[in-house]
């Protein structure tokens, strides 16, 4: 079975609409024929080498990625620069390329959504509310048992996939857990935010050394709380890419879905002191 890529992208943008994006985000459709067919589809979280290499290799028609390519301006897509050098191949190789970013993760099943999911946290809800019932930014909501904050750091390392920057944590390994706000990807912008401050633990990634040590200086002096995991973040994104995967089957039966298994993490090794 083949659908137009046309079809093929309303139904992406109704499972993740365009609406939800963040002003400055750019996802869509990057490249491709909207009247082509595509029979088979490719998903990873970045558009890297690797990945259109996987794609093409997997005859896929479309590579829905999670991050855009082209989310900030480009002059050239001359093919020696890598954007424009992976949009070439795209094209040579018929697949198109879509990209579903902050619209993906705002909604009900999103990549906050399914983060909070695995953790099996209860009565999770949008740190910041959305347009849409249950939609909205992050998540935030209680886990079934308390733990303690070296526990659910050991807990993210089993459920994310293997990275070099692992789980870094900030507070006492013994502190106990009720209360958890996440927001998967890059999320220190959230770090002010109430709910946030109220929560016993907040995990995103990509937290930077000055509005880390201001979130727990702000912290010790409010009631110690939240602390602070950070993880990578490609691997917090990771998670959404079967779950999409299955919705997509859902509405496309017959089109054959894969997921890629590289990781696109773009750290290779650490030296610890």
């Amino acid at each position: 079975m083949s659908v137009s890529l046309a079809d093929v992208t309303r139904i992406i943008h109704e499972l993740w609409p365009l609406s939800g994006a963040e002003a400055w985000d750019a996802p869509g459709l990057v490249c491709g024929d909207p009247s082509q067919p595509v029979g088979a589809i490719h998903l990873a979280v970045d558009a890297v080498s690797a990945t259109v290499d996987e794609a093409i290799e997997h005859g896929a028609d479309l590579l829905l990625v999670h991050h855009p390519l082209l989310l900030r301006g480009v002059t050239s897509v001359a093919e020696d620069r890598y954007k424009g050098n992976l949009l070439g191949r795209l094209i040579r190789g018929d697949c198109a390329l879509l990209a579903a970013h902050t619209n993906a993760d705002v909604v009900v099943d999103g990549v906050s959504d399914i983060l909070a999911t695995c953790l099996g946290l209860v009565d999770a809800a949008p740190i910041t509310a959305g347009s849409a019932p249950g939609t909205g930014i992050g998540r935030v909501g209680r886990l079934p048992q308390s733990t303690t904050l070296g526990e659910l750091a050991h807990r993210l390392a089993q459920l994310l996939p293997e990275t070099v920057t692992g789980v870094r944590v900030s507070g006492a390994y013994t502190s106990v857990i009720e209360t958890v706000s996440l927001c998967g990807g890059a999320g220190d912008s959230l770090l002010a935010h109430p709910t946030v401050r109220s929560s016993d633990v907040y995990i995103t990634s990509d937290l930077r050394h000055h509005p880390a040590s201001e979130a727990r200086e702000q912290a010790a002096l409010s009631g110690g709380t939240p602390a602070l995991i950070d993880v990578s973040h490609w691997a917090s994104e990771w998670l959404w890419i079967e779950p999409a995967a299955e919705q997509l089957r859902a509405h496309l039966p017959g089109v054959r879905i894969t997921c890629s298994s590289l990781r696109t993490d773009p750290w290779d090794f650490a030296i610890v002191q």
